[in-house]
């Protein structure tokens, strides 16, 4: 797919939306991808195993098996545990219940926000080629559904936060309440975001 980004400087979020059309916000680039509309700016994801998700993009039958969802609490960072704060806080106004941090999801999450900072490239497609998708299952979560936020430039949770719930797409997958975990990561040099959702099988 075609990407494009803005020329402006400062920060930038991307989202993973199914069916939700591309909106500008000044000082932010973000896009979301419409399976009925052609892609605008970037690839971003919002993908349901049993909701009809484009072919393109399921994971194939012959793909191994991931491993069982972790048991243990996974380790997480202070940014990492303030952005679950601030999006169960957003979720419980909601009406949604509260997302749980997940060990693969972190870890998913942590390692393609090192590679946005490692190749200073935000999107959802790795430098490798994976798909969130890909990422995620590498992790072994096990996902009937799940979401990408990622973000670029913001240098507190509160900032990310509040530029993912100004941006219609965004807020679509924190608030989503068919989401029940959640994986956060952060790396620099410039402030790498990512969020990845899940719904567990």
């Amino acid at each position: 797919m075609r990407k494009h980004r803005r020329k402006r400087p400062g920060r930038r979020i991307a989202v993973g939306v199914l069916a939700v059309g591309a909106v500008g916000i000044p000082s932010v680039a973000m896009a979301c991808f419409d399976p009925h509309e052609k892609p605008a700016a970037e690839t971003s994801w919002r993908h349901t195993a049993h909701r009809g998700a484009p072919k393109a993009h399921t994971v194939p039958a012959s793909a191994p098996k991931p491993a069982a969802p972790a048991t243990s609490t996974p380790a997480t960072t202070p940014a990492a545990a303030r952005v679950l704060a601030l999006v169960n806080g957003e979720r419980d106004k909601a009406g949604c219940s509260p997302l749980t941090l997940n060990s693969e999801l972190t870890k998913a999450a942590r390692a393609h926000s090192e590679d946005m900072a490692a190749h200073r490239n935000m999107s959802h497609t790795g430098s490798d080629g994976s798909t969130p998708g890909d990422r995620i299952t590498d992790a072994g979560y096990e996902w009937r559904a799940y979401g990408e936020n990622v973000a670029h430039g913001y240098d507190t949770p509160e900032s990310v936060m509040a530029g993912w719930m100004d941006s219609p797409g965004h807020r679509r997958n924190i608030l989503d309440c068919s989401f029940k975990e959640i994986g956060v990561g952060l790396a620099g040099p410039g402030d790498y975001w990512t969020q990845d959702f899940g719904t567990a099988r």
